[in-house]
């Protein structure tokens, strides 16, 4: 079966562009070994990511991330079957908060700061749709 799970949690402590880097290569490495594909917002301190696979496999890749001692406050804020992939090109992309993509943050938070924690599994989904619209602010790799 084949699901998508949405989750977000808040950073630990603070992390630098080697630590992103570190985070995205090594979710690409282990995701693509696993069979599992998504995309990693980071914004603010919280950390957005839809992780999509088989069931089984999709639920040990966030238990492994709930040991993970950067992230803190752990929330699954959707949890779907689905009958396709819509990050079947990506193990894992990358998307920041950028002054380019800033509207598009805005465009689904109901306050001036992105809160997915106050998102409807409806409004992740527009949010994570319109990124797939706008690929261009998706890194599929680390700079």
């Amino acid at each position: 079966m084949l699901v998508q799970l949405t989750y977000a949690s808040r950073v630990s402590r603070t992390l630098g562009s080697t630590d992103i880097k570190d985070i995205l290569r090594s979710s690409q490495e282990n995701n693509k070994a696993d069979g599992v594909t998504g995309a990693l917002c980071l914004s603010d301190g919280i950390f957005l990511q839809i992780l999509e696979g088989d069931r089984t496999v999709v639920n040990r890749v966030y238990h492994r991330i709930l040991n993970d001692a950067r992230h803190k406050d752990p929330a699954i804020l959707d949890y779907r079957e689905v009958t396709a992939r819509s990050f079947s090109e990506w193990s894992m992309g990358l998307i920041t908060r950028s002054d380019e993509n800033r509207q598009l943050f805005l465009k689904y938070s109901s306050t001036a700061n992105f809160d997915p924690y106050s998102m409807s599994g409806e409004t992740l989904s527009a949010f994570f749709q319109d990124i797939l619209n706008n690929v261009r602010w998706l890194r599929k790799t680390p700079d």
